[in-house]
């Protein structure tokens, strides 16, 4: 009954073109380029690759699986100021609704540039633009409507939903900005705060062909930092404020990062932390564990579904994996380093 439910409540939301909130990541500090064009760039290394995968409500017909795979990297450090930094980056996303019935798909590229506030490098201020290009794909014919409904519990076309019988393809160019401020206390802390816009062109999104269905702008604002208290560990928190058309979104919580092998040169790093989100639609409570290793950076959570949903979901929310390598830079560059966003 619940995976009937959710075929009917999409099957009238793609027929009325209804707005809707964008594909999100509860670790959003794990996924730079979604988050912020302002990111692109800010990190302490040479290279950085980032993959991220998310299945939200598995029990209610897969309702959501977003995965990612973004690239980026600082360029032309000869050509820009010392303590200052010019990064280009290229973002692929995948988001499936409905076992698939919605399958949308979209190509960034993005830039951002880095100002040095002052002759240490100590306090940035970054400005970054991404260009996307989207095409999302409606298989019709799976779409079920109560019309459609027959008295032996079968389904038949819509007599009078359209779209029931096509499978339609739409395709549209996006535009995003975003702002970032990053700098430290006492040298050795770190604090951050950023806001984006998705969606500055508001492109049109039907598949019907209505010319007034937009992409609302989505307004990001995010603020974080880390604050070592030694023996060995260190604070991370975090927050963030969605808010795309009717839905908005908060999300606040923090992670404790211990040192497990007392090696400052190559330590291996171990994360316990919570988040919770608030919003308009559903709510949950996010638990983290995270572990450095090298290169690499491994987080795990699972959204545990605390909102009126939580039946139809059997309280499954959504597991979240996000992967990050960081090409370490060389010897005699590493006296460049600055404190960057982790979390």
């Amino acid at each position: 009954m619940k995976n009937l439910i959710l075929t009917f409540i999409l099957a009238v939301a793609f027929a009325t073109a209804a707005e809707a909130q964008d594909p999100a990541f509860s670790q959003f500090f794990a996924s730079p380029l979604t988050l912020n064009p302002a990111l692109t760039g800010k990190f302490n290394g040479v290279l950085r690759v980032a993959g991220n995968y998310r299945n939200q409500w598995p029990s209610v017909n897969n309702a959501y699986i977003t995965s990612t795979v973004s690239v980026d990297a600082n360029i032309a450090a000869d050509m820009v100021p010392q303590n200052d930094a010019w990064g280009i980056g290229l973002m692929a996303m995948s988001d499936k609704t409905a076992n698939g019935i919605l399958t949308s798909n979209y190509i960034s590229l993005s830039t951002a540039y880095h100002k040095a506030l002052d002759e240490e490098g100590l306090h940035t201020i970054g400005v970054g633009f991404q260009g996307t290009y989207a095409s999302k794909f409606l298989d019709g014919p799976r779409l079920r409507f109560q019309d459609g409904l027959q008295i032996d519990g079968s389904w038949l076309p819509s007599p009078t939903e359209i779209v029931n019988s096509r499978q339609l393809n739409i395709q549209y160019f996006d535009m995003n900005i975003g702002a970032l401020y990053n700098g430290t206390l006492n040298g050795t802390n770190s604090v951050y705060f950023g806001t984006s816009l998705y969606h500055l062109n508001q492109p049109k999104e039907s598949f019907l062909g209505a010319d007034n269905i937009i992409l609302p702008t989505r307004l990001t604002v995010h603020a974080g930092g880390y604050f070592p208290t030694g023996n060995a560990t260190t604070i991370y928190l975090s927050g963030l404020f969605n808010s795309q058309a009717t839905a908005k979104e908060f999300v606040m919580g923090g992670a404790l990062q211990v040192n497990a092998n007392n090696d400052e040169k190559s330590p291996v790093n171990v994360y316990f932390g919570s988040w919770v989100r608030f919003s308009n639609v559903n709510d949950a409570i996010i638990p983290y564990i995270g572990l450095d290793y090298g290169s690499f950076n491994l987080g795990m959570t699972y959204d545990v579904n605390v909102s009126a949903f939580k039946t139809a979901s059997q309280g499954r929310g959504g597991i979240e994996i996000s992967l990050i390598y960081i090409k370490k830079p060389s010897q005699e560059d590493r006296s460049r380093q600055v404190q960057c966003p982790r979390f």
